[in-house]
């Protein structure tokens, strides 16, 4: 078993995120428990002192898991927006903006005009002038 993993891990390609996002949920939990099997055995080759290829694989392999649990988190996120529309979204999946921009009025909220307003309006309207050329 142990020889088929390292197998694995040295013909395993660069992830790249465009043909992780087409996976199901189950791959990407699988690929990336290989990922993490993967780094570990790199980890025990760098305290036994590996070879130069192995330790630089590192950097790849963790990348790799960091790709892999974005992708994950991205669709998930966009799965529970869509579960949402219409409705009163999950404080999390707000936008976040500045707090000032959260508290401030809304538009419809800063056209409103009061009932006097709008009677000094309807009996008082603006004048309007002709101005000759």
């Amino acid at each position: 078993r142990v020889l088929t993993v390292i197998c694995a891990w040295a013909v395993m390609a660069k992830v790249k995120a465009h043909e992780i996002r087409s996976k199901s949920k189950e791959d990407l939990k699988k690929q990336l428990e290989e990922l993490k099997q993967e780094l570990g055995q790199l980890r025990v080759a760098q305290v036994t002192g590996g070879a130069a290829s192995k330790l630089s694989k590192i950097k790849e392999v963790r990348k790799a898991i960091a790709r892999v649990l974005t992708v994950i988190n991205q669709t998930q996120k966009a799965n529970l927006r869509s579960f949402y529309a219409g409705k009163l979204l999950p404080l999390d999946l707000r936008q976040k903006k500045t707090r000032a921009i959260r508290r401030r009025l809304t538009k419809e909220q800063l056209n409103k005009k009061t009932l006097k307003q709008l009677k000094k309006d309807v009996h008082f309207p603006a004048q309007k002038y002709a101005i000759r050329a």
